[in-house]
């Protein structure tokens, strides 16, 4: 398999990583996408309209299961954590919401495939907005991994954060220049049959999808109330 690939991207079925792969692939890249089921509330949202944006862009893609996290880890995220907060992002409520070491236990097993396949490059769509409450988002922490991967791989496989510099807000808005259906993305934490339009996800998403302009197409429980900030 070595060669037939040039990258492999960590879908969650978000907004975020599927605009990235809809990026990747309008510049010619040939892309491997990995999702990975965790035990988060929302996984079971996620990770079918992951598979079958890829389906619909003839991407490979493989779910690799996480179990052990929500037995081993603390997180609102987890169906075995406390309930998920609502409101703004500020620390003192989404601290509940990380999920400790998460980015690179899955770019770990990204590094391995990506070296498997003969793919140089694994890519994760973090953006400036992850960088002061996630630490395992953070420039200095990427920069450190991604030595460490190339270090373990002989050189043969990097990491890439392409969003880094960017806005929740710029990547929708450069998703929609690409042809993204938002409406087959999922972003609510809580993971019922709608968007909440409470968590902290709900808000940032109807703020970086341009809810109160009309441009955002997801379905809030509550579709009179104006989400954005």
């Amino acid at each position: 398999m070595s060669g037939c690939t040039d990258c492999v991207l960590v879908l969650s079925g978000g907004m975020d990583s599927t605009v990235l792969l809809y990026d990747l692939i309008s510049r010619g890249k040939k892309t491997a996408a990995l999702s990975f089921d965790y035990g988060s509330r929302h996984n079971h949202k996620e990770l079918p309209l992951a598979a079958s944006t890829c389906r619909k862009l003839g991407i490979s893609h493989k779910i690799v299961s996480l179990d052990f996290m929500a037995e081993l880890f603390s997180s609102a995220l987890f169906h075995t954590g406390p309930p998920v907060p609502e409101g703004p992002y500020k620390s003192e409520n989404m601290s509940q919401t990380i999920v400790p070491f998460r980015n690179p236990i899955m770019m770990s097993i990204a590094v391995g495939y990506a070296e498997s396949i003969g793919a140089a490059e694994v890519l994760l769509a973090s953006h400036s907005g992850d960088h002061a409450l996630y630490p395992d988002c953070r420039r200095e922490f990427n920069a450190a991994f991604n030595q460490a991967v190339r270090l373990g791989t002989d050189d043969k496989v990097r990491l890439s954060f392409p969003y880094a510099d960017l806005d929740k807000r710029q990547i929708a808005d450069l998703g929609r220049s690409l042809g993204v259906d938002f409406s087959r993305t999922w972003t609510c934490y809580k993971g019922g049959a709608l968007h909440c339009g409470r968590c902290s996800a709900c808000i940032e998403r109807s703020h970086a999808l341009r809810h109160g302009e009309g441009m955002d197409p997801t379905s809030y429980e509550n579709p009179d109330e104006k989400n954005g900030r």
